[in-house]
């Protein structure tokens, strides 16, 4: 049986999981949909005007679903996490409304005129709008990310009968760990949004090989792909030296570490065992994690009998990072095989576009272990030392709690094949199209 902290927990992870989906893909869908705005302005052709309404169409359609879930989620700090706000509110209160007032309005605001301005508003205008909207969308991400990262390494605060209160809000903004996690969404965003740009447009491409729009679209994702990534490598490893220092419990779960020691292997498989305390089938390259998290290869990884019993579940963040890694070291390969034919000025292969397609949604699987990973490597803390989950959780009978978990997730699961399948319909539409665009535009790379 699961009690109410267990299915709250379960909760709120269901509903965060099915929330970061959609703005995973619009933080950097708006800003590729501002490149394709201005390539139409700058050159004035058709291609690029269709490539920038039909990713606007998709643009709307994820914003949407992002705004009705993340709505949800916040009812979830009142339901089921009282002690959150009533003890971290002061926190948590302002930096959640700064994210309604600076971004979320601007958003919803100009998106109206992306969708239906053109035409009744100067072209200038009408770009303007779309850069907003793309600002907008970054800064609805600094400030979410800004709360979070506060969560992980809390600063400039004080307590007064067990309540936090602000001391400076310019070190709860800039806490230690905020650039480092931002830094490391937006990629996270970039190589998302890469990915679905790529698969849907090899979608169309493979159904209307005429379509010059699509095969633009693919170009450009697959160089922004195999741009991106090994700058997300880059910024990887710089978070994790950091939370290295803020949170060695995580790293020692990430890395399967029990005994404190110098010259740690990086283990490729195992399989952690909690009760005995140690890994079983253990595949490892010696003395790599500490060359990799301290840059020595005999640099000391604390492990995990160091913080016991108050360190994370181990199994979540083992194999969640390594599906992160995994996944990340595919989408590599992938962008890196499709960027060197387009240099080569090669076409690209059916199977390789078949790829593209089951690929679509990779950022995803990988974004969520990620989450999943830094999100369980902060417990049992809700705020890191400050604020345990238990303490925070409802008193509401797990019975009430179960039955609602029930139904958000048929919703979610209704909402998500919905929203997959209309994505596809709306390819196959565009895709129906055989208009050709005869401009010099085509023969030149994007």
């Amino acid at each position: 049986m699961l009690d109410t902290l267990m299915l709250s927990r379960i909760q709120f992870a269901a509903n965060i999981s099915f929330h970061i989906l959609f703005p995973t893909i619009t933080i950097a869908l708006a800003w590729v949909m501002v490149f394709f705005k201005w390539r139409f302005v700058r050159t004035q052709a058709q291609l690029w005007l269709d490539l920038y309404y039909f990713w606007v169409k998709v643009f709307a359609l994820t914003f949407a679903l992002g705004v009705v879930s993340g709505i949800t989620m916040s009812f979830q700090f009142g339901t089921n996490w009282p002690g959150f706000m009533e003890k971290v509110g002061n926190v948590a209160g302002p930096l959640l409304g700064y994210e309604v007032m600076t971004a979320f309005f601007m958003e919803a605001t100009f998106l109206g005129v992306m969708l239906f301005g053109r035409g009744r508003v100067p072209e200038w205008v009408h770009t303007l709008a779309t850069v907003l909207v793309a600002i907008g969308t970054s800064l609805s991400a600094f400030w979410i990310l800004v709360l979070n990262s506060w969560m992980h390494t809390p600063t400039g605060y004080e307590l007064i009968d067990g309540i936090v209160h602000v001391t400076s809000w310019k070190e709860v903004i800039f806490n230690p760990s905020m650039p480092y996690r931002l830094a490391h969404m937006l990629l996270a965003s970039l190589l998302t949004a890469s990915f679905v740009i790529a698969g849907i447009s090899a979608y169309q491409y493979l159904r209307n090989s005429q379509l010059n729009a699509a095969k633009v679209g693919m170009k450009v994702a697959i160089i922004l792909a195999a741009v991106g990534i090994p700058v997300q490598i880059l910024v990887g490893d710089l978070h994790g030296l950091n939370t290295l220092e803020h949170q060695p419990a995580k790293i020692a779960a990430m890395e399967g570490v029990w005994e404190t020691e110098q010259g740690a292997p990086l283990l490729l498989f195992a399989w952690p065992d909690e009760t005995t305390r140690s890994n079983h089938f253990e595949v490892g390259i010696p003395k790599l994690a500490s060359f990799i998290l301290t840059h020595d290869l005999n640099g000391e990884i604390q492990g995990l009998n160091e913080f016991a019993p108050d360190h994370p579940p181990v199994k979540p963040l083992f194999f969640g990072f390594r599906i992160m890694v995994g996944v990340g070291m595919l989408m590599l390969l992938v962008s890196w095989y499709g960027a060197w034919r387009l240099l080569r000025q090669q076409s690209l292969p059916k199977p390789y576009l078949y790829t593209l397609v089951a690929m679509t949604f990779s950022g995803w699987v990988a974004t969520l272990a990620g989450w999943y990973v830094t999100e369980i490597g902060r417990q049992p803390w809700l705020v890191q030392g400050v604020l345990r989950t238990s303490d925070a959780v409802t008193t509401v009978a797990s019975s009430s709690v179960a039955t609602s978990l029930v139904m958000y997730l048929i919703v979610y699961a209704v909402l998500l094949v919905a929203y997959i399948h209309t994505l596809f319909y709306l390819a196959r539409q565009f895709s129906s199209s055989t208009e050709t665009v005869t401009t010099s535009e085509q023969k030149v790379s994007p």
